[in-house]
């Protein structure tokens, strides 16, 4: 998968969950973002937006921070101001029946790390 996004399939992204059920197509949607055109960046970002920040924080969002920062950090990545969006909506999401999840979700944003890999 290139320099960027090394590591990505180590995480076990079928035993995660994001906001509509199980982040196995995660992975999928970050190479998109990493190496898509303007338009397939915009989408793919838009899909992980509504997936793992913008209506609560999950397992899966933990996980992907560390990807997304290798995105944001990246001159090629086109949507770079929209990864740096979505970890902004990361780290002021709130999800109050999994404390655990909010707080790691946080964390991996502040620390630029995952959650079970950290």
């Amino acid at each position: 998968m290139g320099t960027i996004l090394k590591g990505m399939s180590r995480v076990r992204w079928h035993e995660l969950t994001h906001a509509y059920g199980s982040a196995e197509e995660v992975p999928g949607l970050l190479s998109r973002v990493a190496w898509g055109d303007a338009l397939t960046s915009a989408s793919a970002l838009s899909d992980l937006g509504l997936w793992l920040g913008e209506l609560s924080v999950f397992d899966a969002t933990a996980e992907a921070v560390p990807f997304l920062w290798d995105l944001a950090v990246t001159d090629s990545v086109t949507g770079r101001s929209g990864v740096i969006q979505l970890l902004q909506t990361i780290l002021e999401q709130a999800n109050p029946p999994r404390l655990d999840v909010q707080y790691a979700s946080h964390q991996a944003v502040l620390d630029g790390r995952g959650w079970q890999t950290g």
